[in-house]
């Protein structure tokens, strides 16, 4: 199956699980039709991070549906059901580098927040004026991940003058950075990085990527921080790291359970920032999806090039 003029022509797009408005006006400024799930379908567009299920039991049931619409950057949640139905042509797209500015934004914010101490000045009670705290500015970097998040963050980063190394799966230079280095540098990468940044997607290959090996790899003090995807990181060795004091700290808005349960080690240690995946929320999101839609329909309907078309053998 593919997308041509003809199964696109009507532009008959459904919305689920359920209709969201600013979804179906993005739809209809395209130029698309929404309609509930049925035979008219051609294009789904899915607006929950969740009912991975029921999703490939429309794709089942509708077998001309030929677009699919993811709503996050990180597809993880529906590994299984891009895989079930990979090759069979149909086009899947997904909101990565929609969310970019404001998670690049975020994972600045916990680099500073870790360096200048404000874990432990958030929770102090009385003056505790000491010495503690380092500058960003000059730093070594390291950036794991390619994508739209590591470009908007490097673009913010370049007033600090940091030495930037990119770790990715190709050599390809990314803007701003100083290096760009494949996995098999990572070892070698990671023994530099002063602030160590993940904004890498989660799939098989990156699953627990940086364990208790690769933490003692980070020079003493580095700054670990995380906006990618918790299960990037065993959680277990990350607390142990903290908890001697060899790391300077971490600032996660991601986390490995998460929820992260009330009582986990990370809450009390002094030197984790540790924010509810908030680095995108729902007031910075909606516009963006919204134009991520807006410009898929117009793709759909043969007006434009696919945005955040998803690699299904990468899985991201």
């Amino acid at each position: 199956m593919t997308v041509d003029a003809r199964s696109a022509a009507s532009g008959a797009v459904s919305v689920l699980p359920g209709d969201d408005a600013s979804v179906v006006e993005a739809v209809r400024r395209a130029g698309g039709t929404v309609v509930p799930l049925g035979a008219a379908t051609r294009g789904i567009v899915w607006v929950a991070n969740s009912g991975a299920a029921k999703l490939a039991d429309a794709l089942e049931r509708h077998p001309d549906v030929s677009w699919v619409q993811l709503p996050w950057a990180g597809v993880d949640s529906f590994a299984a059901t891009l895989e079930r139905f990979r090759d069979d042509g149909r086009v899947w797209t997904s909101a990565k580098g929609s969310y970019a500015r404001p998670v690049a934004e975020h994972a600045l914010m916990l680099a500073l927040g870790v360096l200048r101490e404000s874990p432990r000045r958030a929770r102090a009670r009385e003056w505790e004026a000491d010495e503690r705290g380092r500058s960003l500015f000059g730093a070594r970097v390291g950036v794991v991940g390619g994508g739209g998040i590591t470009e908007e963050l490097l673009r913010l980063l370049e007033p600090f003058g940091v030495e930037a190394t990119v770790v990715r799966r190709s050599e390809v230079a990314v803007a701003g950075a100083a290096r760009t280095a494949t996995d098999a540098a990572v070892r070698e990468v990671l023994g530099d990085a002063e602030v160590l940044f993940l904004a890498a997607a989660l799939t098989e290959r990156t699953r627990g990527m940086v364990g208790a090996r690769e933490l003692a790899l980070l020079p003493d003090g580095a700054v670990l921080v995380n906006v990618a995807r918790g299960a990037l990181v065993d959680t277990d060795a990350l607390v142990a790291e903290l908890a001697s004091g060899r790391l300077g700290g971490a600032g996660l808005d991601v986390t490995e359970p998460e929820p992260l349960p009330a009582g986990h080690p990370l809450w009390q240690l002094d030197n984790a920032l540790v924010t509810p995946h908030v680095a995108d929320t729902e007031a910075m999101t909606v516009p963006l999806f919204a134009a991520r839609v807006q410009a898929n329909v117009a793709a759909f309907l043969g007006r434009g090039e696919w945005v955040g078309r998803i690699d299904l053998h990468a899985g991201y």
